[in-house]
């Protein structure tokens, strides 16, 4: 029987030649563009998730939004669409070539500013939002820079490793009950927001993420935070240790006789106790609210007794 003559393969839409369209901006149009893992960069690749995340942070037109490591853009675009400008600060010279490419040509590129830069050592403009998938090796230093940055700021929404995430609000008695938990609770309130899977990421973290939302007091609370810091620092080195035990080593015992000097010469008509700081400590921490406590299972408020109690008594910590 005669063979049946072959058919010729016709080009399918997706594949038949037509004219060259420059690709619509947003989240979905991602280039493979390699990460750099050294940096921390694993790209949020997930639409979905994105929207979420600039959902929570509450958006507005009229909000300057500040993005740390905006990699591709892939956050970059949609915030662009809902604010009145993006500040992008990017470390590594290809992503802000990259975002800028992303955004070239497109009704938003005028409001979009790349600062090329080390995020920890380039001052921080002012801005209304802070929404990020940050590094995580520079969590901790961006929540401490990000509390302490002024003008204030309405409330940051921040892509971090699921532990640390965590730490931000874990409560006394917790695991992982540290010293970020109770300095970032005593100047901001702290809510978890989502649970973002490794799969969501390109390439895929070792790790699973959260994101949180900090959103700072206003007016901070009336503390010296040099202060509050110092005393927090000592008391958490060994968390699970009475306050006795952690005050009492000659190392710290010679930091707070030597803040006590320095004081005593600034303020040379100040009456102060003058007996020897182990004799103050003892006396304090053998009080009932401090006599076998520990650090790790103190709240804001009886910290912030506790220092009162060492301040009146000549005791400082910075």
């Amino acid at each position: 029987m005669p063979k049946n003559p072959k058919k010729r393969s016709q080009p399918t839409p997706a594949t038949a030649s037509r004219p060259y369209q420059k690709p619509v901006a947003g989240p979905s149009n991602n280039n493979l563009i390699s990460a750099n893992t050294t940096l921390g960069q694993h790209f949020l690749k997930n639409p979905a998730v994105i929207s979420a995340i600039i959902q929570k942070a509450g958006v507005k037109g009229t909000d300057v939004v500040m993005e740390i490591g905006p990699g591709t853009g892939n956050m970059t675009l949609p915030l662009l669409q809902q604010s009145k400008q993006v500040i992008a600060l990017e470390y590594d010279s290809r992503m802000v070539r990259e975002v800028l490419k992303r955004v070239e040509g497109t009704q938003v590129a005028n409001k979009l500013k790349v600062i090329q830069g080390d995020a920890m050592r380039t001052a921080w403009p002012f801005f209304d939002l802070m929404v990020a998938n940050l590094p995580y090796q520079i969590s901790s230093q961006v929540v401490f820079k990000l509390l302490s940055h002024r003008p204030m700021f309405r409330c940051a929404v921040l892509m971090f490793q699921e532990e640390f995430a965590l730490r931000l609000t874990a409560r006394p008695g917790e695991a992982l009950y540290c010293r970020l938990s109770v300095n970032t609770q005593l100047l901001a309130k702290v809510d978890q927001l989502l649970k973002v899977g490794k799969h969501n990421f390109r390439p895929p973290p070792k790790v699973e993420s959260r994101v949180v939302r900090i959103e700072p007091k206003n007016p901070p609370p009336p503390v010296n935070f040099e202060e509050w810091d110092g005393m927090i620092r000592l008391l958490f080195n060994r968390k699970n240790k009475t306050l006795r035990a952690v005050l009492m080593t000659k190392s710290v015992l010679k930091i707070l006789e030597d803040n006590r000097k320095t004081i005593m010469a600034l303020n040379s008509d100040m009456d102060m106790d003058q007996r020897p700081v182990q004799e103050i400590i003892e006396e304090i921490v053998s009080r009932e609210p401090w006599k076998d406590q520990r650090a790790s299972k103190l709240d804001l408020d009886s910290f912030l007794q506790l220092m009162s109690e060492f301040n009146d008594a000549g005791i400082h910590f910075s």
